[in-house]
Parts: C-alpha cells; structure tokens; sequence
C-alpha cells in the first residue's frame, strides 16, 4: 500500500540557536516522536532527517515544524507539547502553536496548555466574557484559569482579580475552627493561593492581596456585590447550589471576564442538587459563554491519576 511506502524528509535546523529548546534533555523531544509515530530521526548537520512510511513522516513533518517555529521564538518544547502538537496532526487542527506561552511564572517556568482539551479551555476563556470548565481531578481547571487571571491582571485588562470557592467540607466535619475570619475560612482557599504561589512571588501575592488586587474570599459573601473591571473565578462550582450559582453569575459587572470551573463527579452537597450542573444546561446555547468538557486524557498530573478517574467512571457506585 502507498500508506506503507518507506520514505524520508529532511528540515532544516539552521534557524535554531539552541537545539535542545527543540530536542528536549536528552533528546527526550525526539524520542517521544519516534515513539508516538513510528518514525526514526537523526541529526545530519544542520538538518534533522525524518525515515519512516509516508504518512508517519508527513505527520511527524508537521509536528516538528510546528515545534521548531516555537522553540526558535525562545519556547522550551517539552514532551507534553509534543503530544499535543501530534494529536493535532490526526485532527488536522489550525490552533495556534503548541508553545504559545501565557506567562512565565517567577521562577521562568513557561507556563501553557499541555493538552487539547486545555488549549480549548483557554481559547474559550479568551474568546467569552463567561467560560464554564467541567472534568476531572488533575486537569488544570482551576490553576489554568488563575493563570489566565494573572495574565489579564499584568496586560492592565482588569484591575483586580477575585477568587471564590463554596465553603464546603468534603465529606468531613471539621467543627468550630479558631481565630478570625481569615484564618477561619483560609482553609478552603488554600488551593486557590496554591495556585497563586506557583505563578507569582511571595512578597508579590501579599503585596496585591493587601492592596485588594487579587481577593480570595468564600462564595457566601459574593452577595449584594457588583464586580467590574475584575477577572472572576468561582473553583469547586459542582458544590455550589442552583441558587447560589445565579447569585455568583449575577455578580458580573462591565468590564470584567467570569470563570467557572468545577467536577460533577466529586459533589459534596447534601441534600441539594449541584447548580453547575443546571448552569451550564440553561446557558450552554447564550452569546459569549462556552462550556468546555475535559476528561481524563486532560490529566496533566501523575498518570495514576488519569487511570483513577477512569476507573471510577467506567465502575460507578
């Protein structure tokens, strides 16, 4: 079959300074193409050469290039942007670039998605005033949207960002906790100024909290608020009620962008039904909101994880 007909292709490198922006350590970049594809390549002076049937080299062709315009722009290409730059070679898709870069966190890590079911997210997020993320543990819904707040915040798109969660306990009773406010309700934002501690200093994160630039309050004193020129992100939605959700998305104020992220499958509401799950139905077809769906090949943690939350699907209780 023509399908199988061995062939080869060579790409000229001559444009890279650093090749392993492209190669990865160790070369880790082209073993996973040679692993993903079934294609070898090897270096030939200023040339890296594709062999392998026809088709596995036009699609490796097209990854490479994709990956090579990246890394000579300054992006360090990792194997996570090789799958992604693959998978769109069996999808034929037009994206952007798997390196485009949404920040760099303080310590220079280049931070951007990692699968398509994230780049689709964040595409959303860009494109609609309000953007609804729904999957599973470990898909970078919470920690790609603050990127994309912090993001905003920099460019001056918003002038303050805020960050709610419901206050609700997973299956636990916690009792009384001491102290003030703060420390009361600290405990259910950890994940949030987690997040906010990956991305931005220290001294940074405290300099802007105190100033109410960046806010991280619980979901119940979302009430009677109006929030403009603010990016907008309520995390753990699916423990939010119907109710509670309206108030939040009613909060919405000129200028601002809302996110919302959440997994159906981890509710911890008793005796009420998740108002994400209502949401996202009743405004799923409304101008300039987007729901977008992860699953568990969006995992970008351990890939345990990814089994895990295949396993709980595929057996449910």
């Amino acid at each position: 079959m023509d399908a199988d007909r061995l062939t080869s292709r060579s790409i000229d490198l001559a444009s890279l300074a650093e090749r392993v922006r492209l190669f990865g350590e160790y070369d880790r970049n082209l073993s996973a193409i040679e692993e993903s594809l079934g294609v070898r390549l090897q270096t030939e002076d200023d040339h890296l050469v594709l062999s392998g049937d026809e088709r596995s080299v036009e699609r490796a062709a097209h990854a490479v290039t994709r990956m090579l315009e990246a890394a000579v722009e300054g992006a360090q290409i990792t194997p996570h942007d090789v799958a992604l730059s693959v998978a769109d070679t069996e999808t034929a898709s037009g994206g952007r670039a798997v390196a485009t870069t949404l920040l760099r966190a303080h310590r220079g890590r280049e931070i951007r998605p990692r699968t398509a079911g994230q780049r689709a997210f964040v595409e959303a997020i860009e494109r609609n005033t309000l953007s609804f993320g729904i999957g599973p543990a470990g898909t970078g819904k919470t920690f790609l949207s603050i990127v994309m707040a912090v993001r905003a915040l920099k460019a001056h798109a918003v002038a303050r960002v805020v960050l709610s969660r419901p206050a609700i306990e997973a299956g636990e009773k916690l009792g009384f906790l001491p102290g003030d406010l703060r420390e009361k309700v600290d405990p259910y934002m950890r994940p949030l100024y987690d997040a906010l501690g990956e991305l931005l200093d220290d001294g940074v994160v405290a300099k802007y909290m105190e100033r109410g630039t960046i806010e991280v309050a619980p979901l119940a004193y979302m009430r009677g608020r109006t929030l403009s020129d603010a990016f907008i992100i309520l995390d753990e939605a699916q423990n939010a009620t119907a109710g509670q959700l309206k108030m939040f998305l009613t909060r919405l104020g000129s200028g601002s962008k809302m996110v919302v992220v959440g997994d159906v499958t981890q509710i911890d509401l008793v005796g009420a039904p998740s108002g994400l799950v209502d949401a996202a139905r009743r405004l799923a077809s409304v101008e300039d909101v987007a729901v977008v769906e992860l699953d568990e090949t969006d995992v970008v943690r351990n890939p345990l994880v990814a089994r895990i939350v295949r396993a709980y699907a595929d057996l449910p209780p």
